[in-house]
């Protein structure tokens, strides 16, 4: 229900009518005639715009409670409040909620809840409430920590009750509302201080140009509309012991009731002591209701806008009579204190610090604050112009400016980048339980199952690691446990992780100048020159090995050779590598880091291609989806041996949110069927290239399985010379075109085509156009 100011301004009619005063005789008197309530006397508890008594017998002890609703109220309100009250209290029973009582007397003027008193010809209603436990009123400047999450926590709860409550009559404008806000322009004027009158503008205005516009995408529902330290009852730790006036209940966004919050137990706290304060309603809200980004984003404003609200109310009723300006006035200093900091800590930075995502902009000094922080052993920013990205969405990934990019260089989110069911996953996950493996829970056990489902049945036992790297270092560990052998073997150009242990087999990033000498390396097939052919090479890794009385605890390899410059090995040549190692009393690790979670296409693994049983396989980078998490596959003989010695723990392996994570990439592969999407981009991406490429004689190949794929860039195909430095020409272009890729091989010449597996055929155009037009800039 709504009026109208003169000069056409809505405003609620309750605001403009003064309650009415029932004596207290005579309040005594309709509690005992209509509710069966017997009273001896009644106090004025006060109101804004109702009268709300305490009515209490010949010893003191408050009996009932009892609001005489002001006479412009519609009765269709008041039996919202009743419903409301009484849904929420159905569905959080623990939530203490002022509930109304029913009348005993039957007739003209009395409903269930609601009783009609005639006072000089005007009609009023009177309920009657049970007294509940607390202390109303508490200042909150002397709330603890403890007593701030638990409010946030409340507010989330009575939100979350109320969400499936509907009612016709809380479609309406209420100025405490912060989505009317734009109503409250009109109470502006009656503000006496010029001063203020300019910063209440100034929030409205910014309410009108960075929330109004986005109100619409607010989650939203019927709200209490008032959730504030007054409309609640505590006991002396500060918890809330009751909930009570539902009279500003609406529909509107959820955000508006926590805006009713902030506005309220910030209240007397200042500086950066009101953010802290904040943060901490804020975090027990969330452990109850997580809000989105762009509601956090928003927040700053939200609250500064009820406080603005608080101050243009307050100084419009004192200015016209409605109530005494001490009293209509009393909030107004500490909301403009509220309002200043936000204002001078600046409206970003504000949210930021109420959890709102950093607002990202291009800034020059970013790498030099890199070195600095980071010094010279971290590898190189890729992109002779550096990328500062903000956002990833399947394949595209967004910088700061806005500009999108088709990433065709990153396997480690490998079902695209903030896939929902993964995210969803880990989020979820999160607000339960994260702990380790000494505790029991179905997830890490789900997932171990499940990854042994897709390997060779004498692959029997899992162990949880944080990474690929982790996962190959146990791997040697346990392999030099059981052989009781002290060298090992790898490709000439592999990673295979950052581990002490690992260093050595990761001649990419350790050059053999730095190999301690118990790792040899083997050249692998060269598939474009036709090098390599056959376990020549191998062998003679073998031989040097035990020239120095080594014997192999393990080789490893790759199954797409990503470092060595992606090549696809024949079945037999991987084979006689095997049988020769397991002659020489090693154990074949799969790495699968790269090249499995169905990266080829054809198999959900890469050693599939090659029709071997290896005796670990170890993964990491796609198995969470950008998660850390890793694991290690093999055989129970081989942890049997190392556990009559020592067991393994790592703190974080195994934990829940990273097994969600990995549980729902394998949903993923499977409700998707990425697989034979992956097969089928690839091909025709392949295909397409070798069309287009035919005629660039710096083209020198084009090769892959699946979605890791190469092209190889020369000086010539004739002379099959390695050009690296064009090939870092053509991935800076590329970069500039809007296209992501990264070089690999041994000279740096190769061009690194891995994408997401989320990659379809119909982004294949996109990737060509950019190359086209890369290479005739660069002819």
């Amino acid at each position: 229900m709504s009026d109208k100011r003169k000069d056409g301004s809505p405003v609620e009619a309750v605001l403009l009518v003064p309650p009415v005063r029932m004596p207290t005789a005579q309040a005594c008197d309709v509690a005992e005639r209509t509710f069966g309530i017997v009273a001896a006397d009644a106090c004025d508890l006060g109101s804004e715009r109702d009268q709300t008594l305490l009515l209490r017998d010949a010893s003191g002890t408050g009996v009932a409670v009892m609001k005489v609703s002001n006479p412009a109220e519609d009765p269709t309100s008041l039996d919202m409040e009743a419903e409301g009250a009484r849904h929420a209290a159905q569905a959080d029973p623990e939530l203490r909620i002022a509930q109304p009582r029913s009348a005993v007397e039957r007739g003209s003027g009395v409903y269930e809840h609601r009783v009609q008193w005639d006072h000089d010809g005007t009609r009023q209603w009177v309920r009657m409430y049970d007294v509940l436990p607390g202390t109303a009123r508490s200042d909150p400047r002397n709330l603890d920590d403890r007593a701030l999450i638990a409010f946030g926590q409340t507010a989330a709860r009575l939100g979350r009750a109320l969400r499936g409550f509907i009612h016709p009559r809380a479609i309406r404008t209420l100025q405490w509302d912060v989505q009317h806000a734009a109503s409250c322009r009109s109470m502006v004027a009656d503000i006496g201080d010029a001063t203020t009158r300019a910063v209440v503008t100034a929030v409205l205005d910014r309410f009108d140009s960075a929330v109004a516009p986005r109100w619409s995408s607010l989650r939203a529902q019927v709200v209490h509309g008032d959730f504030t330290i007054d409309n609640v009852l505590m006991d002396d730790r500060g918890l809330v012991t009751a909930i009570v006036d539902f009279g500003d209940m609406s529909h509107t966004a959820l955000m508006a009731d926590l805006a009713s919050v902030l506005d309220s137990l910030c209240t007397g706290r200042s500086g950066m002591e009101m953010f802290r304060v904040a943060r901490l309603v804020l975090d027990g809200y969330q452990q109850v209701t997580p809000l989105e980004a762009h509601e956090l984003s928003i927040l700053a404003e939200l609250w500064a806008t009820r406080s603005a609200i608080t101050v243009a109310i307050g100084s419009w009723r004192a200015s016209h009579g409605l109530e005494e300006a001490t009293f209509a006035e009393r909030y107004n200093d500490t909301a403009l204190a509220m309002i200043d900091q936000i204002r001078t800590t600046g409206w970003d930075r504000a949210g930021e610090m109420l959890g709102a995502p950093v607002a990202l902009h291009a800034n020059g000094e970013l790498g030099d604050r890199r070195d600095a922080a980071f010094g010279p052993a971290m590898e190189p920013l890729s992109y002779v112009k550096p990328l500062e990205i903000a956002s990833a969405h399947g394949v595209w990934m967004t910088d700061v400016s806005g500009r999108r990019y088709l990433d065709m260089y990153n396997n480690v989110p490998c079902v695209g980048h903030s896939h929902p069911r993964v995210t969803s996953a880990v989020a979820r996950q999160w607000q339960t339980l994260n702990t380790n493996l000494r505790y029991l829970h179905p997830l890490a056990i789900d997932l171990a199952e499940r990854l042994l489902a897709t390997c060779p049945s004498s692959l029997d036992t899992v162990l949880f690691v944080n990474s690929g790297s982790e996962a190959n270092d146990l791997a040697w560990r346990l392999a030099a446990h059981h052989t009781g052998n002290t060298a090992g073997l790898c490709t000439s150009f592999a990673y295979h992780g950052i581990t002490d242990a690992m260093a050595p087999f990761s001649p990419e990033t350790l050059p053999q100048a730095s190999n301690r000498g118990h790792v040899e390396r083997w050249a692998p097939t060269d598939t474009y020159r036709g090098l390599h052919t056959d376990a020549t090479e191998f062998t003679a890794a073998l031989e040097r090995l035990d020239r120095r009385g080594l014997s192999p605890a393990m080789t490893i390899l790759d199954g797409v050779l990503q470092s060595d410059g992606v090549y696809d090995l024949k079945p037999a040549y991987v084979q006689e590598l095997l049988r020769l190692t397991h002659e020489a009393g090693g154990l074949w690790i799969a790495d699968e880091v790269q090249g499995g979670h169905g990266r080829t296409g054809d198999a959900m693994w890469s050693f599939e291609r090659f029709g071997i049983e290896p005796d670990m396989v170890t993964l990491g980078k796609a198995m969470g989806n950008g998660q850390p998490v890793g694991a290690l596959i093999t055989r129970r003989e081989i942890t049997r041996t190392f556990s009559n010695d020592t067991v393994f723990f790592s703190t974080f392996a195994g934990n829940q949110v990273s097994m969600a994570a990995a549980g729902a990439v394998l949903d993923v592969l499977d409700d998707e069927r990425v697989l034979a999407r992956v097969q089928h981009a690839g091909s025709e991406l392949r295909r397409t290239l070798k069309g287009a490429m035919t005629g660039d004689d710096r083209i020198g190949d084009i090769r892959g399985m699946g979605l890791a794929n190469a092209v190889e860039i020369v000086h010539g195909r004739a002379n099959k010379l390695p050009d690296p430095e064009t090939a870092n020409q053509i991935k800076n272009g590329l970069r500039a075109r809007g296209v992501l890729v990264g070089t690999t091989g041994p000279a740096g010449n190769v061009l690194k085509i891995r994408p997401p597996l989320a990659f379809t055929e119909d982004l294949i155009p996109t990737f060509i156009g950019a190359l086209q037009s890369t290479l005739a800039h660069l002819a």
